[in-house]
């Protein structure tokens, strides 16, 4: 199957006219509803930013595997550094992705309690790349604030007060992830793919279009739709958090990442995983699921994917 996901313009909802306004929640929700995924266009990061950013990507990953395994911390999950290739994989299986990928999170101060009880590890910046702070310290502030934009809009749909998820969020343990999926070679080890079926452990992801296709999600009717956007948008979607506070009203859809038909030369990308602050207590709006703390919930999911 081949489709395409709503794509709505944020400007509609920062601007002064509210039929525009109204329009992008409804399309907004819906589009979640429906497929799990929106596509926004109007975020205001400039594709000059993204492009540099891969370019810092490329040069940590082209760093040799003992150096960037240096920057790797299995004893906090891997929440922040490098984490190897082949270790992480998705919940219901047991054969890893195909990729490598590196944490970036907020800087909190050292006596602030999250970094105190080490919920919000530190950053772990590659000193072998000086400009690795530059570029994604303020890309991290970029899309966070994008993410929150879009978080006031999805409270409006749901009903609830702009604040409904601000203080949910507000220090919270939210990272951007910059993966590399090596060009594969020959054989694939087990029938692995670049990223095996799965959904997303947070409130809310937010992806830059990567540098090569193969993002694809599950329909409602059970059939795989690869995602095709125009490449000035972000793709948006749901997680497994959203999917509890909402009783299940906006889902947190399966997709994966597919292996290439030949060689391409790898592919890299940056999702913006949106988390609440670990001690928050995820009560769902609607449904008979119990609360949970949003760090029990994240361990939780971090141990099932082999990373903790």
């Amino acid at each position: 199957m081949s489709g395409t996901i709503p794509v709505v313009d944020l400007s509609a909802y920062t601007g002064a006219d509210p039929v525009a306004r109204a329009a992008f929640v409804r399309t907004l929700g819906e589009g979640l509803e429906r497929y799990g995924f929106v596509a926004v266009s109007g975020h205001g990061i400039a594709p000059a930013t993204l492009e540099s950013a891969y370019a810092v990507a490329r040069q940590v990953f082209a760093l040799p595997t003992d150096v960037k395994r240096r920057y790797e911390t299995p004893e906090d999950g891997r929440q922040r550094g490098y984490t190897s290739f082949g270790i992480e994989h998705a919940k219901d299986t047991k054969v890893p992705d195909l990729k490598e990928f590196w944490h970036v999170g907020r800087t909190l101060p050292a006596d602030h309690p999250a970094r105190v009880s080490g919920d919000v590890p530190p950053n772990l910046h590659p000193v072998e790349v000086p400009s690795f702070a530059d570029r994604f310290d303020p890309l991290f502030a970029q899309m966070e604030a994008f993410a929150n934009q879009l978080l006031v809009g999805v409270a409006e749909y749901l009903g609830q007060s702009p604040d409904y998820f601000r203080a949910m969020v507000k220090d919270g343990n939210s990272v951007l992830r910059l993966i590399n999926y090596p060009e594969l070679g020959g054989g694939v080890p087990g029938g692995a793919l670049r990223a095996a079926a799965h959904e997303d452990i947070n409130l809310l992801t937010v992806l830059p279009v990567s540098t090569r296709p193969g993002l694809e999600l599950l329909t409602r009717e059970g059939e795989w739709m690869p995602v095709h956007v125009p490449p000035d948008v972000m793709v948006c979607d749901t997680g497994d958090m959203m999917q509890l506070l909402t009783g299940r009203r906006l889902p947190a859809t399966t997709h994966r990442v597919v292996n290439p038909g030949g060689r391409d030369g790898g592919r890299l990308s940056m999702p913006f995983f949106l988390h609440p602050h670990p001690d928050h207590v995820l009560t769902p709006l609607q449904g008979d699921e119990p609360p949970i703390l949003a760090r029990t919930f994240l361990h939780e999911r971090l141990k099932a994917i082999g990373v903790a």
